[in-house]
């Protein structure tokens, strides 16, 4: 068995060949998605946080409204950037979106990917200290955010607040008991999975990752995949960690299908650089008939180390088509690998 849910993007693009046009449409569509995802059992609504750009941002209001329309799925982020985060005011609006949702948020962190402008987190106020990376800020953002998160007091009482206050320190509010146990690092490289599994953090690993050893994607993520949990064991955490990957599946079951991914070749792995140093490697799409595509995913092997499939959906094809791609993968193709 293994929880399928999908990843949004988010795009929208005033196009005529767009079918979300505008930040709304985005919004409100991503909303409308998650709806009909858990109507047809899917397991998860993922949503990607990007800054400068036309895509989804800011992810807390959406998944409390997520959260207010569904009633089951699992509502979530792949990957909020730490670089960009005060970690105070995103555990309020972290705890708050998760008692919204009764308990259902799956919050996803990094450091970081490459941004639409040049060191955008200074905008929002804030710098590495001194001897410090970007990188190093985002982890430590990380960091703060899971210690408040324990719902642990550490702020001193006013004397003669406005209200009265419990006994002792103070911590945030609201507090959403059981969030820290479903925040998830997404990881690039296979010391990232390793940091990650120490703190305690559940693993997301997505269709991109550091290329360390020259092999095909699956098999370098399915290593990252193996280390992360040989660290879990070794730190000794009482629970089991979850691990999710993110694919680009399409099965071609009708003509749309057929149109939109049939014709164009994704069956490679690409290899290039993401920045200036870090050469990257980029796992392959899967567009096929169900029997066929049942038969090339058995031979994925980070997925099948994963507990958790996050589909990478065309937003911008609408809502209709979009629960046609999860339908589906979750109707024709799941079963067929034991999946469902």
């Amino acid at each position: 068995m293994k929880k399928i849910g999908f990843l949004s993007f988010g795009h929208w693009s005033p196009s005529t060949q767009s079918g979300t046009r505008s930040a709304g449409d985005a919004l409100l569509q991503s909303i409308d998605l998650a709806v009909a995802a858990e109507e047809l059992g899917a397991d998860g609504a993922y949503v990607r946080v990007h800054h400068f750009a036309r895509q989804l941002a800011s992810p807390f209001p959406l998944l409390a409204a997520i959260g207010a329309k569904t009633k089951r799925i699992e509502i979530g982020t792949a990957v909020i950037d730490m670089r960009y985060e005060n970690p105070l005011y995103m555990a309020e609006d972290a705890g708050a979106a998760d008692l919204i949702a009764g308990g259902r948020l799956q919050l996803g962190l990094s450091r970081g990917s490459p941004e639409q402008v040049i060191d955008g987190w200074r905008h929002f106020g804030y710098e590495p200290a001194e001897g410090q990376s970007d990188a190093d800020m985002g982890r430590r953002h990380a960091e703060v955010f899971l210690d408040v998160l324990r719902g642990q007091g550490f702020a001193q009482p006013n004397p003669r607040p406005m209200f009265p206050n419990p006994p002792g320190l103070l911590r945030l509010e609201p507090h959403s008991e059981g969030l820290r146990e479903r925040i998830w690092w997404g990881a690039g490289s296979n010391a990232t999975a390793v940091w990650a599994a120490k703190l305690g953090m559940n693993l997301q690993s997505s269709t991109l990752k550091d290329d360390e050893t020259g092999e095909p994607f699956h098999i370098q993520q399915a290593k990252q995949i193996r280390a992360y949990r040989e660290a879990w064991k070794a730190a000794g955490h009482a629970r089991q960690p979850r691990v999710s990957v993110s694919r680009s599946i399409f099965a071609l079951v009708d003509d749309r299908d057929r149109a939109y991914f049939g014709s164009g070749d994704q069956s490679d792995d690409q290899v290039g650089f993401i920045d200036e140093n870090t050469r990257a490697i980029f796992g392959r799409s899967y567009a096929a008939e169900p029997d066929k595509l049942i038969k090339e995913l058995a031979k994925d092997e980070a997925i099948a180390e994963a507990d958790t499939l996050l589909l990478t959906v065309p937003n911008q094809l609408g809502v209709d088509y979009n629960a046609h791609v999860i339908e589906a993968i979750l109707k024709h193709v799941a079963p067929g690998l034991g999946w469902r």
